[in-house]
């Protein structure tokens, strides 16, 4: 039985619950294409989300930020944890099962020229999860259509157009059409605005904060940008190699990041201070080599190949999420042993 963890015993209230997921994907060789290997894409996870909010996730390419959302919503199943969804254990049931429950989880992809069937009208592609689901009549159907399209910033003429027809950030408020339109409960948003200019980017963003007002959305907000997740969640999840390094109130965690990983990260944001002298100059921390391979992660703490404050049980022993500060975990020795 997966233990309750120490972040769901702080929170309470919760939509979506995950402990100690794990997402391994066999790697094959030889002749026989046998199994050689595991690629560790995420690695003993949990958290909770509340009812209401927006936890950002943030890490390298390749941290397994979009592994894990995928895992969530059971586009994926995992290895290895347990998936708790509005208090119901989703984490092995088949697709038939599941698909009444995905009524109240829906993700928007990354690129929705790619996530967006080219030859399907946006009438179309806004009304098949509707089909789908098959719960209302045809009139219903087409009356929530275009009082959707228009809630996400379109117009009613734009019905019979196709995607190829429309700029990215009119594409994506069609993919967030798409995902709404069964009214969810909660919603991964997966690298959202990442392939949209920087202007588009914060209409997208305010966009998806006024819908989650009016709709009492719950948001997974995974990105590599740090500054659009400071701009729309309320707490923030680090995770490096398939593994949650930190996780905070925004606001806690970028004036006081703890993780060495954490705060290299923040140093790397670009900010422009008319009154920085070289007395205040932010020091930026460059990190040594490369991500590790999640096909052969480090031992012990996943970060230590490239900390600059590692020491000898890093090596030895896995660091588990520690709350150091109030609803501020970290999972880092340098905080059990004192030396920070």
């Amino acid at each position: 039985m997966v233990q309750t963890t120490a972040i769901e015993k702080k929170i309470g209230d919760e939509l979506v619950v995950i402990r100690d997921v794990k997402k391994y994907f066999p790697i094959k060789g030889g002749v026989l294409r046998r199994t050689i290997g595991q690629l560790k894409a995420v690695d003993g996870v949990s958290f909770s989300i509340r009812k209401g909010e927006t936890l950002g996730i943030v890490g390298e390419s390749g941290s397994g930020k979009s592994t894990l959302g995928r895992v969530l919503i059971r586009l994926l199943d995992p290895t290895e944890g347990q998936i708790l969804f509005n208090n119901e254990d989703i984490t092995k049931l088949r697709q038939r099962q599941i698909r009444p429950i995905r009524q109240n989880m829906q993700i928007v992809f990354q690129d929705p020229f790619a996530s967006l069937n080219a030859k399907m009208s946006v009438e179309q592609l806004v009304e098949e999860p509707l089909i789908v689901q098959g719960s209302i009549s045809k009139k219903e159907r087409k009356e929530r259509v275009k009082a959707m399209i228009e809630k996400v910033g379109l117009r009613v003429d734009d019905l019979q157009k196709y995607p190829h027809e429309f700029s990215g950030g009119q594409r994506q408020r069609i993919s967030i059409a798409r995902a709404l339109i069964l009214e969810p409960k909660f919603v991964i948003c997966d690298e959202p605005v990442s392939a949209l200019d920087v202007s588009i980017q914060a209409q997208v963003l305010n966009l998806m904060k006024d819908l989650q007002d009016d709709l009492g959305l719950t948001y997974l907000f995974i990105a590599h940008d740090l500054s659009v997740v400071k701009h729309i969640s309320d707490r923030v999840a680090v995770m490096y190699l398939g593994r949650i390094a930190e996780i905070a109130p925004k606001k806690e965690l970028y004036e006081n990041p703890m993780h060495p990983y954490t705060k290299a990260l923040l140093s790397a944001i670009p900010m422009i201070d008319l009154n920085e002298t070289p007395q205040t100059k932010r020091e930026k921390i460059k990190l040594p080599g490369d991500l590790p391979s999640p096909a052969n992660p480090p031992s012990g703490c996943a970060f230590r190949t490239r900390c600059p404050k590692a020491f000898d049980r890093c090596a030895i022993d896995r660091p588990e999420l520690q709350e150091i500060q109030t609803d501020h975990f970290v999972a880092c020795h340098l905080y059990s042993e004192g030396t920070i």
